[in-house]
């Protein structure tokens, strides 16, 4: 492999920015990522407020080797990246008031189905879970791990395993269409269900393939970095800075300057500089990248129009008393989980009494909160932005989380708020340029959704490129991260690198 100075301008610090950036720049490509805003990381960022500290957006982390690989390829100690598996995957609080431990051990989680939820016979939850660990090992170096648009990525013995195995996989069903001819329980039936918010789509439309994602949580299990989950971004930004990749905050782009033909990539444009560059590799929103950075060209208007994702709104609340029932990742059910997908995706609005998801790292990082608080991040799923009155649905919705709240843990919550900040659909557009604000770009609620996300290259601009949550092959950390491999693949590629 040779070594070449071949300048590469990314857009935007996201994960897959970040992640490409140290892929990149160990290939001896010569990286400059421009960054709108005044910090890296996108939706993967921390703030502190009267003693604590917030993991501001993703707060599950799964798969860790994607983040040691960009150790490996930095050439960089790998135990300088310190985490811990969980014993405890989730709490889960139902309105009948069950409560139960989603345990990673299978002996604990057994027992804890048989004690909790009555079950005398476990086996069709462990068949369920075997199930989910085929279909994510027979599809993901299909579909996650490489290109779906080079054909050479097809011709390979996993392709062919994964198609002769295709009529094992449950393609034509959907998620809780399955799940209910599985399970006779109704909260195991929810359980499974909820495993759909993971990329932001609807357990109701989604095809049941998505039923393999439980295996990440319960078979590999779920982790947490020791200093919280913005260590995960401080990381990787910290292996692209000693590898010398150039970061430039506060910058803008406003263009992706084109030849005269618009069929190469000669650089881009901010607001107040422009940089040459032979290829652009942008971690920027699919949609604003077309619409913003590239008005002269075709734009791909059926995927650009497809069906978003979920957003979100989050309370960051300093609760000023420990909760010993809540663990790091905690949920409250609501009691008509269709309805409240029917609300978000049809009714463009947020459910009465919406699922309640509420994240404590101080459990496990007792400073991120004074001592005898906690620092909770409470998220209810809501439809993506449409123009809604979000005031007023916030104010609503606030009333109703309390409520939930104080109902399924037989509590006063608002007496222990001590201090308060809001995110909503409004602001994650307004701060990470996702369009509409959703949290996973387009939605998984087709079977064909995995081939309509754009792809990671342009077909028709040479040197521009593509990754992030809004492209090929997904939103959610371990997806953004195999984005970041593939495009950068895709580059090593075309360059001869």
């Amino acid at each position: 492999m040779f070594k070449t100075t071949m300048k590469v301008i990314i857009i935007g610090s996201g994960i897959a920015g970040l992640a490409s950036a140290v892929r990149l720049q160990a290939a001896g490509f010569n990286v400059t990522v421009l960054e709108a805003n005044a910090y890296f990381g996108g939706k993967l960022t921390e703030f502190s407020k009267d003693g604590f500290r917030f993991d501001a957006g993703p707060s599950l982390f799964t798969l860790p080797q994607l983040v040691l690989d960009l150790y490996i390829i930095a050439k960089q100690n790998e135990n300088h990246f310190e985490y811990i598996q969980l014993e405890k995957a989730c709490n889960y609080f139902y309105e009948d008031g069950t409560r139960f431990t989603a345990y990673h051990n299978q002996e604990n989680m057994a027992n804890e189905l048989h004690q909790k939820l009555g079950l005398t016979n476990t086996k069709p939850f462990f068949n369920y879970l075997q199930k989910a660990a085929f279909r994510y090992k027979t599809t993901v170096p299909i579909f996650i791990e490489n290109s779906l648009h080079k054909i050479k990525n097809f011709m390979n013995w996993a392709s062919f395993k994964g198609f002769f195995c295709v009529p094992m996989l449950n393609l034509f069903n959907n998620m809780n269409h399955e799940n209910e001819q599985i399970f006779t329980d109704k909260r195991l039936v929810q359980y499974f269900n909820r495993f759909a918010t993971y990329n932001g789509s609807n357990p109701y439309q989604s095809p049941a393939l998505l039923n393999m994602i439980p295996h990440l949580e319960s078979n590999i299990g779920t982790f947490f970095p020791k200093n919280g989950m913005h260590q995960i971004s401080q990381s990787i930004y910290q292996l692209a800075v000693d590898l010398g990749v150039k970061f430039e905050f506060n910058k803008k782009v406003i263009e992706i300057i084109l030849n005269e033909k618009n069929k190469q990539v000669k650089g881009v444009k901010t607001e107040s500089d422009c940089y040459e560059a032979a290829i652009v590799l942008s971690n920027m929103d699919i949609f604003p990248t077309y619409k913003k950075l590239l008005p002269k060209v075709k734009h791909p208007e059926k995927i650009l129009a497809q069906e978003k994702s979920s957003s979100a709104l989050i309370f960051y609340w300093g609760i000023n008393k420990p909760f010993e029932e809540l663990d790091l990742h905690n949920i409250l059910f609501t009691n008509n989980y269709e309805e409240e997908f029917k609300q978000i995706f049809k009714d463009k609005t947020i459910y009465k009494d919406p699922t309640i998801y509420i994240n404590i790292t101080s459990k496990y990082k007792p400073d991120d909160a004074p001592t005898g608080c906690e620092n909770w991040f409470v998220m209810i799923n809501t439809p993506n932005n449409q123009g809604q009155n979000w005031d007023e649905l916030i104010a609503e919705a606030r009333k109703n989380i309390i409520t939930k709240i104080n109902r399924l843990l037989k509590t006063n919550i608002e007496e222990f708020i001590i201090t308060e900040n809001v995110l909503d659909p409004r602001s994650i557009e307004t701060k990470t340029s996702s369009h509409l604000g959703a949290l996973y770009g387009n939605a998984s609620n087709n079977m064909f959704a995995a081939f309509l996300r754009h792809k990671n290259f342009s077909s028709n601009i040479k040197g521009l490129y593509f990754c992030g949550g809004s492209v090929h092959p997904g939103g959610g950390i371990p997806l953004c991260l195999n984005s970041a491999k593939i495009a950068v693949e895709l580059i090593k590629d075309d360059y001869g690198m």
